[in-house]
């Protein structure tokens, strides 16, 4: 089982306090009842983002009065369950306040038209989540469909043929593992730019203020930059190799030329570290 909480995807606060229910008898299953892109199934990115576009669109819900998310658990065609209301809660997703508390809801990300077939990792996490209400929130054997018991095409033809089978787990239902994001790549300094020296007049001297200003060797406001290495510049090298002085020219101890050493560490101090 993989659970992704609440604060794992990004949810508001409920509006109101949840009603407590200790048990129900059982579990009633959804869809979304509405279009779900293709594209879904292949963008587990996505699924987080879809699962706070639920609850925002079931928050605006004025007729319907939601003080939260309406299912108690929604499961992407990845295999990841999302806390929704979550255990011992009462669902608003089931038709009434009777229907409510007799069974716990959970929803697959599947709609009435693009990605319409759940996946067997998906059918795998929606028998996940019925076991855990099961064995962590009351919940008893019955598992049904949004439309025993309501007059509605909920929970589609797809997942209401599933339910009816018994709602089987699926030989292989191991979620699909979350792609990792790209490693960053590492940071490189700029290269020591040519003539950059003591008293000298280079663009480069403002970069060099920049990044000694960045990694706190030097004080100066935006309006003091200058293309002048001069001695308030000359000041905060000498500070640089004061804290770094394998940096430092051998045998100038006063040295307050950096070289393209000094500048290469200087400025992955100042910009290459996280």
């Amino acid at each position: 089982m993989h659970l992704v909480t609440r604060a794992q995807w990004g949810a508001k606060p409920s509006k109101y306090d949840l009603v407590y229910i200790a048990s129900t008898r059982g579990v009633k299953v959804h869809y979304e009842g509405a279009p779900v892109p293709a594209s879904l199934a292949d963008h587990h990115d996505q699924c987080a983002v879809r699962m706070r576009a639920i609850q925002a669109s079931h928050l605006a819900n004025k007729t319907e009065g939601y003080s939260d998310i309406a299912y108690n658990f929604v499961v992407c065609p990845h295999g990841y369950i999302y806390e929704g209301r979550g255990l011992h809660k009462r669902t608003a997703a089931n038709g009434n306040q009777s229907l409510n508390i007799a069974h716990y809801s959970v929803c697959g990300m599947v709609g009435d038209s693009g990605l319409t077939q759940p996946t067997d990792a998906q059918l795998g996490g929606i028998r996940d989540a019925i076991e855990h209400l099961q064995s962590q929130g009351g919940a008893g054997t019955e598992i049904k469909g949004h439309r025993d018991g309501y007059a509605t095409a909920c929970p589609g033809g797809p997942l209401y043929a599933w339910v009816q089978r018994g709602a089987p787990r699926p030989q292989d239902s191991t979620p699909t593992p979350a792609p990792k994001p790209p490693a960053p790549k590492p940071y490189a300094p700029p290269p020591f730019p040519v003539g950059l020296a003591p008293g000298k007049s280079r663009p480069s001297a403002k970069e060099l203020q920049k990044a000694l200003r960045k990694a706190k060797f030097l004080t100066i406001s935006d309006r003091d930059l200058s293309d002048t290495y001069g001695p308030r510049t000359q000041a905060g090298v000498g500070k640089f190799f004061a804290a770094h002085p394998q940096f430092r020219e051998k045998g100038k101890p006063h040295d307050v030329a950096i070289g393209p050493r000094g500048w290469a560490y200087l400025f992955t101090l100042a910009y290459g570290r996280k």
